[in-house]
């Protein structure tokens, strides 16, 4: 479990795919605060990978077909940027919210636009995964947690400040560019009960 906060920007050194696997090698600079072992979970982009292993410089991960297949990760090079964050443990500060690192689908960056200071980002989503989203409510991009600001009929906006657009790979976006979208734990599971009958799941008197 994640909680949507940034804490290094790190680099690809290598993503090396064998058939529909692969595996990803990322360097952290500064270094996180503590030593990390293997088999830890480090979001990347938001997305849960264990630690296989460690090399001079950096951290491997094992990718399945199925992360590629679902997540922008397939789509990294040497030298690209990537958004970490170590799992949260008992008693961290819940800054952002709750973010399992399980990317429901990658959106597509349609506008940026500066505001004042800060900044409007706008996304493309699919039919699917607009009802999981609320105004302001709680989406992770890439593993930031951010809040809804504005939902359109093919997506949403929202407001980035200055800090996170320095410190996360909002400064490095373009339109066009794929990112990978975790809606809300807490919606999923009103949708998941809405469509099997309710409150009546509750009552015994609907589908089970």
């Amino acid at each position: 479990m994640f909680t949507g906060i940034i804490q290094r920007v790190g680099e690809v050194l290598r993503l090396e795919r064998d058939g529909e696997a692969g595996r990803l090698v990322i360097a952290v600079e500064p270094a996180f605060d503590r030593a990390i072992e293997l088999g830890e979970s480090i979001a990347v982009n938001g997305t849960c990978l264990t630690v296989a292993g460690v090399e001079s410089g950096g951290f491997v991960f094992d990718v399945l077909a199925e992360t590629f297949d679902k997540t922008s990760l397939g789509a990294l090079e040497p030298g690209g940027r990537v958004n970490l964050e170590l799992a949260l443990a008992m008693g961290d500060p819940l800054g952002g919210h709750l973010v399992t690192g399980h990317v429901d689908e990658t959106g597509r960056v349609l506008a940026i636009e500066q505001v004042d200071r800060d900044w409007k980002f706008r996304f493309g989503v699919s039919d699917e995964m607009l009802p999981l989203l609320v105004k302001k409510g709680s989406i992770a991009i890439d593993g930031t947690s951010l809040t809804v600001a504005e939902l359109h009929e093919d997506g949403f906006s929202v407001h980035i400040i200055p800090h996170t657009f320095a410190e996360t790979l909002f400064g490095v976006y373009a339109v066009g560019r794929r990112v990978n979208l975790e809606a809300d734990l807490l919606g999923k599971y009103v949708q998941r009960i809405m469509e099997h009958g309710g409150a009546s799941v509750y009552r015994g008197d609907g589908a089970s």
